[in-house]
């Protein structure tokens, strides 16, 4: 059955909504979203469409911006864009059925209108250009479309073919990407084709991805393992994963990630405060989804300044566990073991691996069952106070050291401020 796809995107999102909630308008109005408390290294979260004609990148630093552009300095506000994501999510459901709905990010959408266009008697891009405009006027946001015979088309049609549409809706199917874009340069205007696999295609010659299509397949499993068949897939604009596809998805193992860049070089012992930190609400976050884990992975990255090597290493747990008592130590001695105390500590990356739900796990011999459920008790009583009272209500005596992070993410969304 041949499918028929829209991918939708929000126009500079952050930065538009800012404008609109301001009475200016995103497409005329020089402004960044970036937070002015933190140092000009700082990444703009979003530039307007007016500052990007004036050549000035998207996610640049604020220092890169030439001192003779004068910008607005909107600070971020993660939690009302998550709600403006939301109120245009309800527009798409307007239209659209949530089953046929995959929401790639909080800017992005990808939707299967196949069965919708002779219900609507509407083109595909007709259908979108409706929802583009329902968007606009009931948020002041605009938005650009990309139509594709698959998924894979209807992004490259959205990143690559819409920019450059009056209307900012591209189109695309297996022969028109052919025709169109098999000689459109650079590769990395491709999804999910970064610097480094350019750069590897590039060393033998390959710099389009018609170059791509034309190649030694062989050459390409040896340069890049399985993920070539994806290459070559794109590279002739094939793609058989459908919505119903990633909806139907289910991996065989599951992890429980977190993540923090600091806003400062932190020394070794200041380091393994914060490693505390996130672990224990890490811990924390296994009670409240009934998950427990049998390891984790601890990736520390020292100060950029060094250019030196991460630190990187996993600590097997005595049991299926999801308990500060068990967890907080066995991490605690992985840093302690893998991270060097002369050099300072950027960024932390702490996973849970291969968790399962709880009901599977069993205690072993060599664990005190009882205290192991009076801890549990106590770790449930602070997530029913934190969810009642806010984040705030109870903290330990390690949140208050000077360093500590928590009491700062914890008003943060995607570690920028909520509000």
């Amino acid at each position: 059955m041949r499918h028929t796809y829209l991918c939708i995107d929000l126009k500079s999102f952050y930065a538009s909504v800012e404008c609109v909630e301001r009475g200016l308008d995103p497409m005329t109005t020089n402004l960044v979203v970036a937070d002015p408390s933190r140092t000009e290294k700082t990444i703009c979260l979003a530039i307007t469409p007016a500052m990007k004609a004036l050549g000035i990148k998207n996610r640049c630093r604020i220092f890169e911006i030439p001192k003779t552009v004068e910008y607005i300095v909107a600070p971020p506000r993660m939690q009302r864009y998550v709600d403006v994501s939301a109120d245009i999510y309800a527009i798409y459901l307007k239209y659209i059925a949530k089953e046929d709905i995959h929401v790639y990010s909080i800017d992005e959408a990808f939707m299967d209108v196949t069965d919708y266009l002779a219900l609507y008697r509407l083109s595909a891009r007709q259908l979108g250009f409706q929802i583009m405009q329902d968007i606009y006027e009931q948020t002041g946001i605009r938005a650009s479309c990309g139509v594709g015979s698959n998924l894979y088309l209807a992004k490259v049609a959205l990143d690559i073919t819409a920019k450059h549409a009056e209307d900012f809706i591209g189109e695309l199917t297996e022969e028109s990407y052919q025709k169109t874009l098999w000689t459109h340069r650079p590769l990395t205007d491709f999804w999910r084709i970064g610097a480094g696999t350019a750069k590897r295609l590039d060393a033998f010659g390959i710099r389009t991805v018609g170059d791509i299509a034309a190649a030694d397949e062989d050459l390409l499993y040896k340069l890049f393992g399985v993920d070539a068949e994806l290459l070559i897939d794109h590279a002739w604009g094939r793609e058989p994963v459908t919505i119903a596809d990633i909806k139907n998805y289910r991996p065989r193992t599951n992890c429980l990630t977190s993540g923090q860049v600091l806003g400062c070089d932190y020394p070794f012992d200041k380091g393994l405060l914060i490693v505390k930190e996130m672990m224990d609400l890490l811990c924390l976050d296994l009670v409240e989804k009934n998950l427990v884990t049998r390891s984790v992975t601890l990736h520390v990255g020292y100060s950029n300044r060094l250019g030196t090597p991460s630190a990187h290493g996993t600590a097997d747990l005595e049991m299926d566990t999801n308990s500060d008592r068990i967890i907080l130590p066995a991490v605690t001695a992985l840093y302690k073991r893998i991270v060097s105390p002369e050099w300072p500590v950027h960024r932390i990356n702490i996973t849970c691996n291969h968790v399962m739900p709880e009901e599977y796990h069993q205690y072993n011999f060599f664990v005190d069952a009882e205290e192991l459920e009076k801890n549990r008790k106590v770790q449930q009583a602070v997530i029913s106070i934190k969810n009642k009272f806010g984040k705030d209500a109870i903290l330990k005596g390690m949140n208050l050291e000077e360093g500590a992070t928590t009491r700062e993410r914890n008003h943060q969304i995607g570690g920028h401020k909520a509000e």
